[in-house]
């Protein structure tokens, strides 16, 4: 177990990481979801020892690590560049820490070929960094890291500078070659809802340099615990609506009036927020809304909306063209709707029973 116990890292007067309590179980890939600056890349930094803390513990099955150089430290890293030796054939790249740590030559070429191969890069062995694709490159430096058998692997959005479609096969392959290491702890980053929740066994939401919310992606994602982990685990974007109860009715900002027991809960009278993801909203109905951007992705269409002043963002399964400021009927579909009170603060539903 890897726990990260009230960590902080600053730098001058920026607060990177603030009081993060988390843990990583061996056997699991975790991924840290987030966006840019939300304090990912930081935490890795400061497991790796990359990064200077200001306070917290870091301890691998209870060892300190507080006192351990880099170097020292039983982690391998893999960035977003592709950081190769361009002297070096691809086979000396993945044997290089292994031969810097005094194993053999001959046994760290022999684990470096066995690597090369896991990863589908055993025909390329004496080809230099440079006769190599992007995609390639990052397949060199995966496998210099995991060659390490090091019991923590951090991976910092490896794939972020590949194109979509190669970058998609890449981290099916890398999730299928990570769960045959059982002893160890691997950490992936991500700003991708998506690639996120497809990956990993348990997620940790970042924000602001906090670790908001933490458990299984199924439970994380239908149970966002705030109005700000909704947000950053949805993609496309939720939509959050303020809402009214009163007099049995819930009156939707600019929006609608609809009897409450259309949330199938009992409300106080109060204010509220209405958490919608993208796909309940859907086209024919009472409300009107005016296109205003339309993005195709796939075989899906993401449309933003303009409905009475009210931002909102339509996701459909079909590759659909709506005009600029075509303006279209639509539906909300409250089935699956999260609420949250005045503090953001996710409201339970309750159970319903036979």
């Amino acid at each position: 177990m890897l726990e990260l116990s009230n960590l902080s890292v600053s730098e001058g007067r920026a607060e990177h990481l603030f009081d993060v309590t988390v843990g990583f179980r061996k056997g699991r890939l975790t991924t840290l979801l987030g966006r840019t600056g939300a304090g990912k890349t930081t935490m890795m930094r400061a497991i790796a020892g990359l990064a200077e803390t200001d306070g917290g513990r870091i301890a691998l099955d209870g060892k300190d690590w507080s006192r351990l150089a880099p170097w020292q430290r039983p982690v391998a890293m893999v960035t977003q560049q592709f950081i190769n030796y361009p002297h070096l054939s691809v086979l000396d790249n993945v044997a290089f820490p292994l031969v810097r740590r005094n194993v053999l030559q001959d046994k760290a070429r022999e684990a470096a070929r066995d690597m090369l191969g896991r990863v589908g890069l055993g025909t390329m062995i004496d080809r230099r960094p440079s006769q190599l694709s992007g995609g390639q490159q990052q397949r060199v430096a995966i496998a210099r890291a995991l060659v390490k058998k090091a019991p923590v692997v951090l991976l910092d959005e490896p794939f972020v500078n590949l194109d979509y479609k190669l970058r998609e096969g890449l981290r099916e392959e890398l999730v299928d070659l990570l769960k045959a290491e059982r002893e160890t702890i691997v950490i992936y980053a991500s700003t991708d809802p998506r690639e996120a929740l497809q990956m990993g066994d348990d997620v940790i939401l970042m924000a602001e340099g906090r670790a908001i919310q933490s458990g299984e992606p199924q439970n994380v994602y239908a149970r966002p615990g705030t109005t700000r982990a909704a947000e950053v685990v949805s993609d496309p974007p939720i939509n959050l609506i303020g809402m009214e109860v009163s007099g049995g009715q819930l009156r939707l900002d600019r929006l609608a009036d609809l009897p409450a027991r259309a949330l199938g809960r009992d409300l106080p009278a109060g204010r509220y927020t209405l958490g919608l993801r993208a796909h309940s909203i859907r086209q024919g109905g009472d409300l009107s809304a005016r296109v205003s951007l339309t993005e195709v992705s796939g075989s899906e269409t993401v449309t933003h909306l303009q409905a009475a002043g009210q931002a909102l963002v339509m996701l459909e399964r079909t590759v659909t063209n709506h005009a600029l400021g075509t303006t279209i009927a639509l539906s909300l579909d409250l089935g699956e709707a999260l609420v949250f009170d005045a503090q953001g603060r996710l409201i339970e539903k309750e159970p319903v029973h036979g």
